[in-house]
């Protein structure tokens, strides 16, 4: 294995050890998306908030990573890269702070709201940074050498969210009360962001590229910006792809919102009444690395024979282990164990089926304008699972776990009939590279 370290990026940059700033980079992108999209539910949840108001606000916080190609010429032209990376991990820092100070309020829902919506326009920003500065800090040789480890380090970053955060908050309700736990958790992991954004100020290279894209016109960003979303929809089988997008993840979009309130809710009330640290270890440790497990098997087969080839394998593996849900409300075990293999098993075809929504994307930004297209793919991958949680609290109220957890396999149907229906050449995901999840 070389050492790719020390190699100098092909444009100009001031000389930084890459491992000096990629993993914590990395780590940085991944812990607000986390909070914002896990770690929220679990915290309102806890604090009596009803689960149709979980799922609609917590699903509205994926709006930001929607639309976030709108301002990503914006990144480019105001100020650098470097910038606005630091400015927006101090902002994260800021609305993780304000979170911790609102939860003892009143009307803490509104409150806390207010400074998630502050942290996910946040992240979603340093999400833009922070890809186009690792393109920017490296040579086209250490980004290839470096994709696993960014994705290692994002990885680390939801087991610390999903799981230590959780367990943490869990372990101190006990002593504390459930309150005053979670604003402790929310304090400690800003502080943690506030050091961040000051190392990154401290380490991060000043590639020159990058202050020679400052003396360009913003006019001339934005109309090449123009043209490049209007060619994005100028793709054949675009109203295909679109439709793959959207529904290829529609159960899964409405089994994550109220998988936790489920594990959590009273067994009175068709849950399974585990505690906060409970739920924070099935979903942080064992349902992450059968998650990840998954997501590397799928790859590696990918690689070898093509999207194509796996593609029902693929959708069949994130839809029907959705089954142990229907299993786990019909008998509410009280055997963790059990719990534990359950979602083992689903969040191991999750990361195997998530493979072909990937690769997908990947597809679909083939040819000019790679880049940008697959953001705007991220965008519309972000939508597909914002619409259909928001409205997934209030089924589950309306039906009961059971019966949503039914509903939620019914609502694979979706799924199957646009892998039937789209185009996919043989050959694509042959020794292809996955990017990172969103």
């Amino acid at each position: 294995m070389s050492d790719s370290s020390n190699e100098q990026p092909e444009h100009g940059t001031s000389r930084r050890n890459p491992w000096l700033w990629i993993p914590s980079l990395y780590f940085a992108e991944g812990i607000p998306n986390v909070v914002v999209v896990t770690v929220a539910v679990v915290m309102y949840k806890g604090l009596g908030i009803s689960n149709t108001e979980i799922a609609l606000y917590t699903s509205w916080l994926y709006l930001p990573w929607v639309i976030k190609p709108f301002w990503s010429p914006l990144v480019d032209v105001i100020r650098t890269k470097r910038w606005w990376i630091v400015i927006t991990q101090l902002l994260i820092g800021a609305g993780l702070a304000g979170v911790a100070l609102t939860i003892p309020a009143s009307n803490f829902l509104q409150y806390t709201m207010m400074f998630f919506w502050l942290l996910a326009f946040s992240s979603a920003t340093h999400d833009i940074a922070a890809d186009g500065f690792y393109m920017l800090g490296l040579s086209s040789h250490d980004q290839a050498w470096f994709v696993g480890i960014r994705s290692t380090f994002y990885r680390l970053a939801m087991i610390t969210g999903q799981g230590l955060l959780v367990m943490i908050a869990g372990l101190l309700e006990d002593r504390m009360g459930l309150t005053s736990a979670w604003a402790l958790v929310f304090y400690l992991i800003a502080g943690v962001f506030v050091a961040i954004a000051v190392y990154h100020a401290l380490v991060l290279p000043k590639p020159e590229e990058e202050q020679e894209n400052q003396g360009k016109e913003p006019t001339s960003f934005f109309a090449e910006f123009i043209e490049t979303f209007a060619a994005f929809f100028r793709k054949k089988h675009i109203v295909t792809f679109l439709a793959f997008m959207l529904f290829y993840r529609f159960a899964e979009a409405q089994l994550v919102k109220m998988a936790s309130p489920f594990l959590l809710d009273a067994r009175d009330k068709g849950g399974l009444e585990l505690s906060t640290t409970q739920v924070g270890f099935v979903y942080g440790t064992v349902g992450i690395v059968l998650l990840t497990i998954g997501g590397i098997v799928g790859g590696l087969v990918a690689a070898k024979q093509g999207l194509k080839y796996w593609l029902w394998w693929m959708v069949l593996a994130i839809n029907l282990p959705n089954a142990v849900y229907v299993i786990l409300s019909l008998y509410q075990p009280e055997n963790f164990l059990a719990v534990n293999l359950a979602v083992a098993v689903e969040q191991f075809g999750y990361g195997f089926g998530f493979t072909a929504y990937m690769l997908f994307l990947l597809y679909v930004s083939q040819g000019e304008h790679e880049t940008a297209h697959y953001a705007i793919c991220t965008g519309f991958m972000a939508l597909g699972m914002m619409l259909p949680g928001m409205a997934s609290g209030w089924l589950q109220e309306q039906i009961g776990y059971q019966n949503f957890f039914l509903w939620v396999m019914a609502a694979t149907i979706p799924s199957f009939l646009v892998c039937w229906l789209i185009p996919l050449d043989a050959e694509f995901g042959k020794n292809t590279r996955q990017g990172e999840e969103s």
